[in-house]
């Protein structure tokens, strides 16, 4: 007997049905909580597309998949496959499509090909990340050959409001408005016209979002709290730690207080702040890290503190190994100290530090992939940020601005 080698489809006709049910669940809780007003994509018809979004919160899947009739193929980050069955239930109610966020991952890439030949819609996020600014981050100009190969029309879904409802470094929902649409379709027709530098100029202009401006109100009463996830670097005395409570977020190390406004404002409390937005201090905390030789910062470690330590199997699960490590962040590398020993990841031979989610921090080994948990008030970015300031220098490219996010 002949075998048969055809490929299983990854469309599959449940997952219509389940995205009409989420549409009707998940959708109303959306609008109530998010009060987020969608505007359907009316032109689409039957064809599929290629949805690039601008990411603000981790509902943002649902509100894409709420503008666009039929289900909709995310990409999504390893993470989301590691969770044992609850990543199983995922893959069999969605098929989400696996990508390896620190690498160029070309499984992910013919992943999409054959979902796009299967007359499916796509749906990434170029980014790669959630805003933890207010301003839509870097995105990397491979986005624009991968769309040129699907062969989709690209339809850029614009999320505005999303940082001003939920901050990626906030666990709690404000109430304010959002709005989802699509801001430009840009056809087979137009994008082969076009360079690949200019198409990509189109997508970035497409999806632009600078919520650094008072433009509205959003109001809770923990407006400040976990921006500490965010910011690490105090404009008065550099490094630093800190903690939020309410609408107040204090150095920990000079003691200064910044309050956070219902319009996103920052408000020094006993004087001037020379930051107006979060932004604003997002950027001075960046050019601040560019500006350190974290090469020469090697023998006391810039940070010291405690978490927890799981290693990550991709797509099956992640497995507990200590509930109390210390880690400690020098600046050419990072030491985890267990009861036992101690495991130290070189910067120059890491293959890649991330942030996931508001405050999770995976680091990429040579063959062991390990997450780190701190407490609440964990600020992952900052390994990120000393992480790549030392690869640009190790580089020879000092004056390089980009952080890896």
């Amino acid at each position: 007997m002949k075998k048969n080698n055809k490929k299983k489809k990854w469309i599959k006709f449940r997952h219509r049905i389940v995205r009409n049910l989420l549409y009707i669940t998940l959708g109303t809780y959306a609008r109530i909580k998010y009060h987020i007003h969608i505007e359907k994509f009316k032109e689409q018809e039957d064809r599929p597309y290629l949805v690039l979004l601008n990411h603000q919160t981790a509902f943002d899947q649902f509100f894409v998949g709420m503008a666009f009739r039929g289900p909709v193929y995310y990409l999504a980050s390893e993470d989301l496959f590691s969770m044992g069955w609850v990543s199983s239930l995922i893959r069999y109610l969605v098929a989400p499509i696996p990508i390896k966020k620190q690498t160029t991952d070309v499984k992910a890439i013919l992943n999409c090909i054959r979902v796009a030949k299967e007359g499916g819609t796509i749906a990434i996020a170029p980014e790669g990340n959630r805003t933890f600014s207010g301003r839509t981050e870097y995105m990397s100009n491979a986005i624009a050959p991968l769309a040129r190969k699907l062969g989709l029309p690209v339809a850029l879904y614009r999320l505005e409001g999303g940082y001003g409802v939920h901050p990626r470094w906030s666990d709690v929902v404000r109430r304010g408005k959002m709005r989802g649409y699509v801001s430009r379709v840009i056809s087979p027709e137009e994008y082969a016209k076009l360079t690949d530098d200019e198409f990509f100029a189109l997508i970035e202009q497409g999806l632009y979002v600078n919520e650094a401006v008072a433009d509205s109100e959003f109001h809770h009463k923990r407006l400040a709290e976990y921006l500490e996830r965010a910011i690490y670097v105090c404009p008065h005395c550099g490094l630093s730690t800190f903690e939020s409570h309410g609408d107040l977020i204090t150095c920990k190390t000079c003691g200064k207080q910044v309050r956070y406004l219902p319009t996103k404002e920052l408000q020094g409390v006993d004087g001037e702040f020379p930051f107006h937005f979060v932004a604003d201090w997002y950027d001075y905390q960046s050019r601040f890290v560019n500006s350190l030789d974290v090469t020469a910062q090697t023998d006391k470690p810039l940070y010291r503190e405690t978490a927890s330590l799981f290693e990550v199997i991709p797509y099956e699960k992640k497995k507990p190994l200590a509930d109390a490590v210390t880690l400690s962040l020098y600046g050419d590398r990072l030491e985890i100290a267990t009861d036992k020993d101690t495991l130290t990841f070189p910067f120059a031979s890491t293959s890649a530090i991330t942030v996931l989610g508001k405050n999770k921090l995976n680091i990429y080994g040579k063959e062991t992939i390990y997450q780190i948990r701190g407490s609440e008030r964990f600020n992952a970015l900052k390994y990120v940020h000393l992480y790549h300031r030392c690869r640009n220098i190790l580089k020879g490219e000092e004056q390089a601005e980009f952080l890896g996010l």
